[in-house]
């Protein structure tokens, strides 16, 4: 019995990927809002029927991948650290930084944020997503423990980490992951001393 339970939702699983992968394609070629379920069906080989299984329109689509994509945004970051252990920036090696790793593994949807015409609130909930991680997983310590108003210096710090972002996703990743972080790394000891990973709380 599992073992066909686990056919089935590996199935679906594939099914719902090879949608939002259709959708991804449609929206670069010809914006969001010209996309209709009989182009996303078209283009993914399948029928409506198929996509009414799993979506009842186009918005549940976007908002499914949308999400999917940045709690896996979330989930990625804290792989490469050890809850309650401080980590020095002047220490801090590439797979430090394993949230550069998922988002080239999966820049066919980051690519999106090159678009006006994307998903809707994708310009705002992606840098807003960094921030939400910066506050909720990591206690920052700045240069020389200077006293600042934290809840800016998060902001501050996740905007710059996602303009960043930005221009090397318009660039089409032209730098190296390991280049584009070793920027990251040396722009972050300017201003911060340490980072604690505290978990993702639930």
């Amino acid at each position: 019995m599992n073992n066909e339970q686990n056919t089935t939702s590996g199935r679906q699983n594939r099914t719902k990927a090879h949608i939002q992968q259709a959708l991804i394609e449609l929206i670069k070629e010809k914006g969001y809002h010209s996309v209709t379920v009989k182009n996303i069906v078209d283009h993914a080989a399948y029928n409506r029927s198929t996509f009414y299984i799993h979506y009842p329109d186009k918005i549940e689509l976007a908002e499914d991948l949308i999400v999917s994509m940045l709690q896996g945004l979330e989930a990625s970051v804290g792989k490469p650290y050890v809850p309650g252990h401080k980590v020095y920036t002047d220490k801090l090696k590439a797979p430090s930084l394993n949230i550069v790793s998922y988002i080239y593994k999966n820049r066919t949807f980051f690519e999106l944020i090159n678009y006006d015409d994307t998903l809707p609130g994708l310009h705002t909930r992606f840098p807003q997503t960094i921030l939400k991680i910066y506050n909720e997983q990591f206690i920052f310590e700045t240069i020389n423990n200077i006293p600042v108003n934290m809840d800016y210096f998060k902001r501050y710090t996740a905007y710059g980490f996602y303009g960043l972002l930005r221009n090397w996703i318009q660039n089409g990743f032209k730098e190296t992951q390991e280049d584009f972080i070793q920027e990251v790394i040396d722009l972050s000891k300017t201003h911060i001393y340490s980072l604690e990973y505290i978990g993702k709380r639930n």
